[in-house]
């Protein structure tokens, strides 16, 4: 690790600690040749996910986008931004695990949709109707009906 301070390229570690959660290491380090003290984050490099659209467009996974859906579906509903996230949170860890590097947008929303039917019904019946293109009154009560049969 390169000093700020001088350049010279060999340090010590004098205190490692988690940050963010975990999500990274904050680690305290000493030149070696100035003496100077500096912090330093060490993060996990990930390979990016890229989302399959259904056009067969190809785009890197996008948080925000996801977050943004969300929230236009829980507009105006008793969802706090913490569940939102841990909802966000949760969806991408389900991403980053399976193995496969491209996801298609289809399994994007449908994990979001089991996810917002365990939240906040209307939230999941807003959002399905605009992931599920709901062409008329009909396919919406079929989707609600489906909702009253799992109860």
């Amino acid at each position: 690790m390169k000093c700020p301070y001088c350049g010279f390229e060999e340090s010590k570690v004098i205190d490692s600690r988690p940050a963010d959660e975990g999500e990274r290491i904050r680690r305290r380090r000493e030149c070696l040749k100035c003496g100077k003290r500096f912090t330093t984050h060490e993060v996990i490099e990930t390979v990016p996910i890229v989302v399959v659209k259904r056009d067969k467009s190809r785009e890197v996974f996008d948080r925000a986008k996801l977050t943004a859906g969300i929230l236009r579906a829980c507009e105006k509903r008793p969802v706090s931004i913490e569940q939102i996230e841990k909802m966000v949170d949760s969806i991408e860890a389900q991403l980053q695990s399976t193995l496969d590097r491209e996801v298609t947008s289809m399994t994007i929303g449908e994990l979001t949709m089991d996810q917002l039917k365990n939240v906040d019904e209307v939230a999941y019946v807003r959002f399905a109707s605009v992931y599920r293109q709901f062409k008329d009154i009909n396919t919406f009560m079929e989707e609600l009906n489906k909702l009253l049969l799992e109860k």
